[in-house]
C-alpha cells in the first residue's frame, strides 16, 4: 500500500499572501491540522500548523493587570500566512509504503504528511488515513488477499485474518510460492503480518 492508495487528492491548501484569519478559517471549519502552503503553480512552499497561528497570539492572563503588573510585551504578529509558516516540511513520494508513512508520522510526531511529485504538492496522507488502513474489517481483508492471490494465478490459497493477521495455506507449496503468497498478500490494506501456515499442522 503506497501514499497514492491513501492520500487525500486534490488537497485544500492556502497562498502565502493569503491572510493568517483565512488561514485559522480553514484549520478550524475543515477539521485539518495541517494547512500546506504552495504558489501558483503547486509547488509546495510550506505548512501551516495549529501551532503556527496560535504562536504570539494569545493576550496575556488579564488577571495579571489586576496587581498592575505589566504584560509581557508581545512582538507584532504577521498578518500574512508567509509570516507563520513552517518551511522545513518532511515529505513523501507517491510511492512511499503505509509502514513507512506510519513510522515517519510516529517517530517525527507529525499529524499529516505532504505528498509531492517533484517539488509539486500532488496530495496528503493523514494519521487518520493510516489508521483507517489498520481498522478495516477482517473480512474485507480476507476477500482482497484472495483476490490478489487468485491474479497471482500460481496456485490456490485458503486466507483466514483475524486482527489483520492472515494465515494462509495451500497443500504442496514449495518455497517460492510460499514467497510470493506472503508478498502478495502483505499488499493488501489492513495487513499487520502474514503467516504461513504448515500442511501437517492444517491437516
Amino acid at each position: 500500500m503506497r501514499a497514492r492508495g491513501l492520500m487525500t487528492s486534490p488537497v485544500v491548501t492556502v497562498s502565502p499572501d493569503a491572510p493568517v484569519k483565512e488561514a485559522a478559517r480553514l484549520l478550524v471549519t475543515r477539521g485539518f491540522a495541517v494547512l500546506p502552503v504552495v504558489d501558483a503553480d503547486d509547488r509546495l512552499l510550506g505548512v501551516v500548523t495549529e501551532a503556527d497561528l496560535l504562536r504570539n497570539r494569545l493576550l496575556p492572563d488579564p488577571r495579571e493587570l489586576i496587581h498592575n503588573q505589566p504584560p509581557e510585551p508581545i512582538p507584532p504578529a504577521p498578518s500574512e500566512v508567509a509570516g507563520v509558516m513552517t518551511t522545513e516540511v518532511v515529505t513523501a513520494t507517491p510511492d512511499r509504503h503505509v509502514a513507512e508513512l506510519g513510522r515517519l508520522m510516529v517517530d517525527r510526531h507529525l499529524r499529516a504528511v505532504p505528498v509531492v511529485d517533484g517539488d509539486r504538492l500532488v496530495g496528503i496522507v493523514s494519521r487518520v488515513d493510516v489508521l483507517r488502513t489498520i481498522a478495516r474489517d477482517d473480512d474485507a481483508i480476507s476477500r482482497d488477499v484472495a483476490g490478489h492471490l487468485s491474479a497471482a494465478g500460481r496456485r490456490r490459497w485458503d486466507v483466514a485474518v483475524a486482527d489483520g493477521v492472515v494465515t494462509l495455506s495451500s497443500e504442496g507449496a514449495d518455497e517460492t510460492d510460499r514467497h510470493i503468497a506472503t508478498v502478495v498478500a502483505g499488499c493488501a490494506p489492513g495487513v499487520v503480518d502474514v503467516r504461513i501456515r504448515d500442511d501437517a499442522a492444517g491437516r
